[in-house]
């Protein structure tokens, strides 16, 4: 099977890689959430907990919010890499009414939406 000098493929192969990005950044953002939050959950229910203990940012709250930027970041770099990839590709690979913008502003968006909530984790640790 001889492939042609149009080949969407190509295009095609590079938006599942930015997804396949989108959705491990999305993981890594959930396990920061959960480890923020599971801490927060352990200090509460010990009986041994004094009240001027629960101020100060613990351990897995901060883990947790290094989880979500990471995830966060991991998301914002593939976009990047991606845009970059998609401008090099000549008209030919891309499909003519498919718009190469959607899934790139889609991942930005995420990405600011995993620091939004890191920073809404870093406010409300305690």
């Amino acid at each position: 099977m001889a492939i042609s000098d149009s080949d969407p493929r190509v295009f095609f192969a590079a938006e599942r890689t930015l997804l396949a990005w989108l959705r491990t950044g999305l993981t890594i953002i959930a396990i920061g959430f959960m480890v923020a939050r599971f801490g927060l959950f352990v200090r509460l229910m010990s009986l041994q907990v004094q009240p001027h203990q629960l101020d100060t940012l613990s351990l897995s709250a901060g883990l947790g919010i290094a989880f979500v930027i990471v995830g966060s970041l991991a998301i914002f770099l593939a976009a990047i890499q991606h845009s970059r990839f998609i401008a090099t590709l000549t008209p030919h690979d891309l499909p003519p009414t498919y718009s190469k913008k959607i899934a790139i502003i889609l991942s930005l968006l995420v990405a600011a939406l995993g620091i939004v909530l890191a920073g809404y984790l870093l406010f409300t640790s305690n």
